[in-house]
């Protein structure tokens, strides 16, 4: 089975590295040399290079001359594991098995865009990591293969990207030598049953002291690294906040926003139901006392 694979960040990368171990026939790979947008990029040229795979720098991977080359490579099947555009018709229906995506939720549930940092925002504690066969919508084709793990509290986006990571890994070891051998099986989507996540934008990271303390919680460790950060505005800047505990503050006469404590550069502040405490952020000076953020 003579494979393409597409991919341009982090898992991309550690997927394409657990293809070769396997000893799988990659004819192709498309790679990005940077993105503006996905903080965990990975080029993947460099592992192409020393294990003598034909690789190209795509910017659009439906482009007439980037499709002539997937189709002179003749692969039985794609891979597309992390390219955030869109696959076009042309390219899902050029191989006999077609083109297998990947997606880290409990698909049907959960499709859609930023998948991980929207599952620690809403403070789920279940998930799973989905192979599926892509179709023209989002993330609705038949699974592959789907394995689930649980989060914790204590986890954030960076612990939940290993997670998500090594279930794959595992995922891939099981499927692969099926899809070989030609005794995989598919299993549709009930799409009656799942959710559609939507894209986030700026507003959706900037933390608000009235939302309760655990919201605060949430998204903080969704969006602390690798991902961009939450923030607050302070005196027309952006600062950024990495990471916060929840404290509980018996007063409940204190709006919201207050600073109530500064202590070794970590600045408690009142929230809806309690108290937050702001343990790793980015204020160059730090705000005083009775305050308000």
């Amino acid at each position: 089975m003579k494979i393409f694979f597409i991919g341009s960040v982090s898992f991309s990368e550690k997927a394409l590295l657990k293809i070769i171990d396997l000893n799988a026939h990659i004819v192709g790979v498309a790679t990005k040399s940077k993105s503006n947008f996905n903080a965990d990029h990975a080029d993947l040229s460099l592992i192409s290079e020393k294990n003598k795979i034909p690789w190209k720098y795509v910017k659009d991977i439906n482009a007439p001359h980037i499709i002539e080359w997937i189709r002179s490579l003749n692969p039985d099947a794609i891979f597309c594991f992390g390219w955030s555009s869109l696959i076009k018709q042309e390219l899902l229906f050029m191989t006999r098995i077609g083109v297998v995506g990947f997606h880290p939720t409990a698909l049907p549930f959960n499709r859609g865009r930023h998948p991980l940092i929207w599952t620690l925002v809403l403070g789920l504690e279940n998930s799973a990591t989905t192979f599926f066969f892509m179709e023209e919508g989002a993330d609705d084709g038949d699974i592959l293969s789907q394995k689930p793990f649980c989060i914790t509290y204590e986890d954030d986006a960076s612990t939940v990207y290993t997670k998500i990571e090594e279930n794959a890994l595992i995922q891939i070891e099981a499927f692969l030598p099926k899809l070989q051998g030609g005794n995989y099986s598919r299993r549709k989507q009930d799409l009656t049953l799942g959710n559609l996540w939507r894209k986030r934008g700026i507003k959706d990271g900037k933390i608000d002291f009235r939302m309760t303390s655990t919201a605060i919680y949430n998204l903080v460790r969704a969006l602390t690294k690798p991902y961009i950060g939450a923030h607050i505005d302070y005196y027309g800047k952006e600062v950024k906040i990495w990471k916060v505990k929840e404290e509980k503050y018996s007063l409940n006469n204190i709006e919201p926003g207050k600073v109530l404590e500064i202590k070794q550069r970590e600045v408690l502040v009142k929230t809806y139901d309690g108290a937050i405490r702001l343990m790793q952020h980015e204020f160059v000076t730090l705000p005083s006392v009775n305050e308000y953020l």
